[in-house]
């Protein structure tokens, strides 16, 4: 199949690593990944903080450069629950976009979507002998409801002791903006994150999106625990 990476800005700029993880991954199942070097901005960021018309406009620009793509697979559930969640919403009232809006976003899914739930795999050849704890990011669960596909992906990764976290479900306090504008709220919720990692003593925290592993690797390195914070993809790109 012939797979194009939608790597995300954030990642793109700040985890390129986990592009080039989700690369080699599905290059090691045989599949063909193009990367298309004019995409941007889903616009989430901008929809979310208020700028409905510029986001309309990444969103459609976003169509015409991925519109042809058999399938389009991102390193991030908040970005995927963008568009397939936000921009039918975005093009209402134009008939010519709303039709081919909602023959596009079917097409664009989350790595762990594509993996379990379209290709049917669980084990992908990877290894990695660490005690690892995983959390499932607000999008994930309640957008794109992946269900236990990440965890079914780590539980058949060569030498991984897989440890629950406890109160998975809860947020990480990031929230795209709202970590920004309601810093002192955010600051709370991570707080009670970090102790729940602390207490799997995981050697590794892993989640779908870099946005909260970015929010949990600050809390972890300002609370001096020694536990690293890495993308699912990485994980599962690791190994022979």
């Amino acid at each position: 199949m012939r797979i194009s990476l939608f790597v995300t800005c954030l990642t793109d700029t700040l985890a390129p690593q986990t592009g080039q993880a989700v690369v080699k991954v599905l290059e090691r199942l045989g599949h063909e990944v193009e990367f298309r070097p004019e995409q941007t901005c889903c616009g989430q960021m901008h929809l979310n903080t208020g700028y409905r018309r510029e986001a309309a406009a990444l969103a459609k620009r976003f169509v015409r450069i991925f519109g042809d793509a058999e399938l389009v697979v991102a390193p991030s559930a908040s970005c995927v629950g963008a568009v397939r969640d936000l921009y039918p919403t975005l093009v209402e009232g134009e008939p010519e976009w709303e039709r081919e809006v909602a023959a596009f976003v079917p097409r664009v899914v989350e790595l762990s979507e594509l993996l379990v739930g379209r290709l049917g795999i669980e084990d992908v050849g990877a290894a990695f002998p660490h005690r690892v704890t995983y959390h499932p990011t607000c999008h994930s669960l309640r957008m794109l409801h992946v269900g236990d596909a990440p965890h079914r992906l780590l539980r058949a990764v060569e030498g991984l002791e897989l440890v629950e976290l406890p109160d998975a479900a809860e947020c990480c306090g990031f929230g795209g903006t709202f970590a920004v504008k309601n810093a002192e709220t955010s600051a709370a919720i991570l707080a009670d994150k970090i102790q729940r990692i602390a207490e799997t003593e995981a050697d590794v925290c892993a989640a779908a999106d870099n946005s909260c592993l970015l929010q949990i690797g600050g809390g972890l390195s300002r609370a001096g625990l020694p536990v690293r914070t890495m993308h699912l993809a990485e994980i599962l790109a690791a190994g022979p």
